[in-house]
């Protein structure tokens, strides 16, 4: 079992910037990547950024390529999400996320089925 708390969101006006962190505790040795998401109300929850223990390597949705920047801090298990930039589109809950265990460890996953620990999510609103 993987426990995650996420932390740092907020209201904020176009253009400003905010960082999340997500601390990861419990079975995390199995834990090969972790991911952030969204969801804004009436729709879908989608992949935002990961970021992979191997190589400290990060992929990033098209949306916020550029703005956005996923770290981790293998010591104390964190992920952080710098937003830079930000959009009143940007606003949704983000969820931090850690992949399954069983999945090919070489790869970016972008799909929420995917993931099977999620945290509490961390609200992010952006004012026009």
């Amino acid at each position: 079992q993987v426990t995650l708390v996420e932390s740092g969101g907020g209201l904020v006006q176009a253009g400003d910037s905010l960082r999340l962190s997500c601390s990861a505790s419990g079975r995390t040795f199995s834990n090969f990547a972790m991911g952030w998401f969204r969801q804004a109300p009436g729709k879908e929850r989608e992949f935002v950024a990961a970021f992979s223990w191997t190589g400290s390597s990060a992929f990033y949705a098209d949306s916020v390529k550029g703005r956005f920047t996923i770290s981790g801090d293998n010591a104390k298990n964190a992920v952080y999400l710098q937003m830079n930039s930000l959009k009143p589109e940007d606003t949704a809950v983000y969820y931090c996320a850690v992949p399954s265990s069983t999945l090919y460890k070489g790869f970016f996953y972008t799909e929420p089925r995917l993931y099977d620990y999620w945290g509490q999510g961390t609200q992010v609103t952006v004012s026009s």
